[in-house]
């Protein structure tokens, strides 16, 4: 079973995202290295906000944390999504029991160049624990949890592991 120190903020995005993902990923599936979205994601990422130095954390690895203490994440999708906000939840929520006084988080989106600005708040400590809860239940279940409807999985690394059978 996955540790609640283990749980990354790519666990809390998948989570979100489709929980098969996340359980396969716990797995060790990776077919990222293939995928052309994903490829496009890293290019995006590595080539937006040059200025940025990413804050290792463990098992969380954020791309940011300006001298106010504020989480600074770059995302490749064209629009802000529920995923990428419990991500930067987790995030502050992980500096947070480090003793760092995480102001909130700035979700920026090059190719759309919108910016989403979510100051902390109260509750988010109690979202990111019941997040981690979750991905530790989902992670430990014996079989895979249900796929979701195909269009939802339009251009995901793990389309063909779900979809071939």
């Amino acid at each position: 079973m996955i540790s609640e120190q283990d749980v990354g903020g790519v666990h809390i995005k998948y989570l979100h995202h489709c929980p098969r993902q996340l359980w396969l990923f716990a797995r060790g599936f990776r077919p990222e290295a293939t995928s052309a979205t994903v490829q496009l994601g890293e290019a995006v990422h590595d080539t937006s906000y040059r200025r940025a130095h990413p804050i290792d954390l463990g098992s969380a690895r954020l791309d940011d944390l300006d001298g106010n203490l504020w989480v600074h994440e770059t995302k490749s999708s064209s629009r802000p999504s529920p995923a990428d906000e419990a991500q930067a939840i987790h995030y502050c929520y992980r500096l947070r029991l480090l003793g760092v006084d995480a102001q909130g988080a700035v979700l920026r989106y090059p190719r759309t160049r919108r910016t989403q600005r979510l100051p902390y708040e109260p509750g988010w400590d109690e979202r990111a624990r019941a997040d981690i809860s979750q991905v530790r239940t989902t992670v430990a279940q014996p079989l895979p949890p249900p796929r979701l409807t195909r269009t939802r999985c339009r251009g995901c690394s793990y389309f063909d592991y779900c979809w071939s059978q």
